[in-house]
């Protein structure tokens, strides 16, 4: 096993989509040491230094509150709850639900503004398993590349929007929560789309 790092929050980072990662480190490398003269713009830096209190208020479910804290507005949101999650899951993930049948699917799909010109589309997936263990196998096989997913709300077919490259997930006991981002508007940085995912996946289910 790979020995991983941890980032500044205490959590792994995450090797799903290594160029994606990369890219996001070398944005913020490149902002905060001024290489180049280049230094991040206010409402990016408002985003980074209000991230650890909007992951406190989504952890509390205050969804407004959690974007307002990054500077940041919703602009709309949609939510949709389902019992099965085969037909709205592909690739191995979905043979996994054929074995394993889930309890509970609740999709979320918002659109942020991040104050300086650049809208972001977010989708959220709270997966409810029967089993802790099944939640913590399913999560594993999410994790890695090239397995499939759920059919994230916003999103058709897979992957036309959301690619990946900006994800995030999270296990708690039975519930898996799973969360992506893309750009929507203007030209928002890879540091500002991993910003909203890692709010994002603190939400609690609906």
């Amino acid at each position: 096993m790979v020995n991983q790092p941890r980032g500044p929050d205490g959590r792994w980072i995450k090797y799903k989509y290594g160029a994606g990662a990369l890219a996001t480190a070398g944005v913020v490398v490149a902002a905060t040491s001024g290489i180049g003269g280049a230094s991040l713009d206010s409402a990016a830096g408002q985003a980074l230094k209000g991230k650890s209190s909007s992951k406190k208020s989504a952890q509390k479910g205050h969804h407004s509150e959690a974007w307002q804290r990054l500077g940041w507005r919703r602009l709309k949101k949609q939510a949709k709850r389902e019992l099965k999650c085969g037909p709205r899951s592909f690739g191995e993930v979905q043979r996994f639900f054929l074995r394993h049948p889930c309890v509970d699917l609740d999709r979320m799909f918002v659109t942020v503004a991040d104050g300086a010109g650049n809208t972001i589309s977010v989708s959220v997936a709270w997966v409810k398993m029967p089993k802790a263990s099944e939640a913590s196998d399913l999560k594993r096989l999410i994790d890695k590349d090239g397995t499939g997913n759920v059919i994230l709300l916003g999103e058709a077919p897979p992957g036309s929007r959301f690619t990946g490259e900006n994800y995030d997930s999270r296990l708690a006991k039975q519930l898996v929560v799973i969360a992506e981002s893309a750009p929507a508007g203007g030209r928002p940085s890879e540091a500002t789309l991993e910003t909203a995912v890692e709010v994002a996946v603190e939400f609690p289910a609906p």
